[in-house]
């Protein structure tokens, strides 16, 4: 039988279950990656598991969200974070060390392996022909502990690439395709495979770019072939033991198809304020702009920032604009600077930010009020940038370069010739800022500050809900909108009870108070509920404030399995009509909830007037008892 690459990882890693689309599988899992954003609360759970070390073969604990440093927070979950790294086994990739995705591509991620990290963006490993899948932190604190990885068998979309890029075109426009024909749900349920002709002419970090954004998408994961460019990029890293080649077998099927021909994309932005609302750049007009980011997990190589400074060379930027570089790496910061690429981004007028998430997670660099900022990130939510009224647009790194030069969003084109980028033949590899673990971490003392709190637990599944319904939102609800981050937020996540003064604080600042004074609440949502960041803080913070149950028209994949894991009910509209019928304040009641788990079909009642609404969960026999026993955490430690 022909196997696409998707299903001849999964095939290779299945450890529960039938690999049946739509079925729930487990899987094994090699490798971990946390980040300081969601790593404290991830490992606080792998130590409420009660194992002795990791079982994973490797786990790496990153340092690269909660950099900046206004208060104590930061700096004292980085030395939790060091400390219980050592004691269970996890390398730690210090503060300055780079940008969790970019790290793994270049420093530990393997062909052929599975990756479960907890960061949305993941997948980027997809670009080494690595199965990289975004969960929240309690999911991989279990993989972390033995446990099998659960997700629904997917179905695959291929994308076949034919021809090559135009010049001033580049492996942004190329997600930015497929998200202007997909949309933000198109990839709910999928993992998306890259192949075709036109592979072979990108570069691993283009393809990361493009496994990157596929977190945009709502796919599970995205995946390109591992070939003999795979195999260099890895001889460069000195890791070339790491390679094997993987791709589909001929022949193999596949649930969709595209195809996008290379050669006919052009410049391409998303417009404020959503990945998806994408046009071509010449279409928008000359808005003009008042800051140009440049960077992050996203567009954060060597080469992409080899182009901002062969645009920008013996020039200066518009005097309007701001221009802000974050390297995605350390090993990309020093060659920058070995390259005189750093001197002549500098000379331009560029701000060198650390190599960090810094801007695309609202942690500084936020934009003038009603300011327009054109980035080569990958989320434009409203209010993510640190100011709610700013319009942020995603771009490619040429046509941030244009705008920075122009103080206006231009076509790159427009400038003349592409420059002649040669390659980065001898990355600077250095490892002086990743830290092995001891052999034996028996003896290591975990250091805790003030602000890392102990767990909230929920309690187990009562046998009637009576709740409130305390917020009714719209479609595409995110998780920035749900909790949002910022610099702020960020250093309060070891922090639950202080977290939850915020939680839908941008659309209802009453949300956390009618909260408390409901002491038992439900959700109701539209399409795609919880879209973006694997943050599962905005499933934790709203059951710690009482949240039973979210009903919903559709959910995003994440955030689903985070609610399932806190322990609150996931539940799909039977008839969406009904989602006009309910307002802030009806109160609803499921009777002899353990019982009815048991059936597809769920009932709510109407107080006031007896109304039923229709619900289905969907949740597979495992995911049921999880819920019964209040939560993963319960669950797992139980099992364990």
């Amino acid at each position: 039988m022909s196997d696409n690459l998707t299903y001849k990882i999964l095939k290779d890693h299945l450890a529960d279950g039938k690999l049946e689309k739509g079925s729930e599988i487990g899987l094994r899992i090699d490798q971990t990656l946390t980040q300081d954003a969601t790593g404290t609360m991830a490992y606080l759970q792998l130590e409420a598991l009660g194992i002795d070390r990791v079982k994973t073969d490797l786990s790496v604990s990153y340092v690269d969200h909660n950099t900046l440093q206004t208060g104590f927070e930061n700096a004292d979950d980085h030395r939790y974070l060091q400390s219980v790294s050592a004691k269970y086994g996890v390398w730690f990739s210090r503060p300055g060390n780079g940008i969790c995705h970019q790290v793994h591509l270049e420093r530990f991620g393997k062909p052929g392996k599975t990756l479960l990290g907890a960061d949305s963006h993941t997948p980027t490993a997809g670009g080494l022909g690595m199965l990289g899948i975004g969960a929240g932190g309690l999911d991989v604190a279990v993989a972390m502990a033995g446990s099998s990885f659960y997700l629904t068998a997917p179905e695959v979309l291929k994308i076949n690439l034919t021809g090559q890029l135009s010049p001033w075109v580049g492996a942004k426009d190329i997600i930015l395709e497929v998200l202007r024909r997909l949309s933000v749900k198109g990839g709910v349920g999928k993992i998306i495979e890259y192949g075709g002709p036109g592979v072979k002419s990108l570069t691993v970090p283009e393809r990361a770019t493009i496994t990157n954004m596929g977190a945009e998408l709502g796919a599970t994961s995205s995946l390109f072939p591992s070939d003999e460019i795979t195999k260099s990029f890895l001889e460069a890293q000195k890791r070339k033991d790491a390679w094997k080649p993987l791709e589909a077998d001929p022949g193999a099927e596949y649930d969709h198809e595209i195809t996008i021909e290379l050669s006919e994309l052009e410049p391409l932005v998303a417009v404020p304020h959503s990945p998806d609302a994408v046009k071509p750049i010449r279409e928008v007009g000359d808005v003009p702009v008042d800051q140009v980011a440049v960077g992050s997990c996203t567009n954060g190589s060597y080469r992409d920032l080899k182009v901002v400074a062969e645009i920008l060379k013996n020039k200066t930027t518009h005097p309007r604009v701001s221009l802000v570089v974050a390297p995605g790496s350390r090993q990309t910061s020093i060659a920058l600077a070995r390259e005189s690429v750093l001197e002549t981004l500098l000379a331009s007028g560029a701000r060198l930010l650390e190599a960090a998430c810094g801007p695309c997670i609202g942690m500084g660099q936020a934009p003038p009020s009603e300011g327009v900022s054109v980035r080569t990130f990958n989320r434009n939510f409203a209010g993510r940038s640190g100011t709610a009224d700013a319009g942020v647009y995603l771009t490619g790194p040429a046509a941030a370069a244009a705008a920075a030069l122009k103080g206006a969003l231009v076509d790159p084109r427009e400038l003349g010739d592409y420059p002649d980028l040669p390659e980065l033949t001898t990355p600077a590899v250095d490892d002086g800022m990743l830290i092995e673990p001891p052999a034996d971490g028996s003896q290591v003392e975990i250091i805790r500050g003030p602000n890392i709190k102990p767990l909230s637990l929920n309690e187990p599944l009562p046998q009637t809900i009576t709740a409130g319904i305390l917020i009714v939102v719209e479609d595409n609800i995110t998780t920035d909108h749900i909790l949002p981050g910022g610099s702020k937020v960020l250093p309060l996540r070891s922090n639950v009870e202080a977290l939850s003064e915020y939680v839908f604080s941008a659309l209802d600042p009453d949300f956390t108070d009618r909260a408390r004074q409901y002491g038992s609440g439900l959700i109701v949502g539209g399409e795609n509920y919880g879209q973006g960041s694997s943050r599962e803080h905005a499933a934790l913070v709203p059951m710690f404030l009482g949240v039973k149950a979210v009903l919903a028209r559709s959910f995003a994949r994440i955030h689903r399995a985070n609610l399932v894991n806190f322990g609150i009910l996931p539940l799909v509209f039977r008839d969406s009509g009904d989602y006009k019928k309910l307002s802030v304040g009806d109160e609803l009641v499921i009777e002899n909830a353990p019982g009815q788990l048991d059936n597809e079909v769920i009932y709510l009642e109407r107080k006031a007037d007896g109304a039923k609404i229709a619900a289905r969960h969907h949740l597979t026999p495992r995911q049921v008892e999880i819920i019964k026993a209040g939560g993963l955490l319960n669950h797992a430690g139980k099992m364990l």
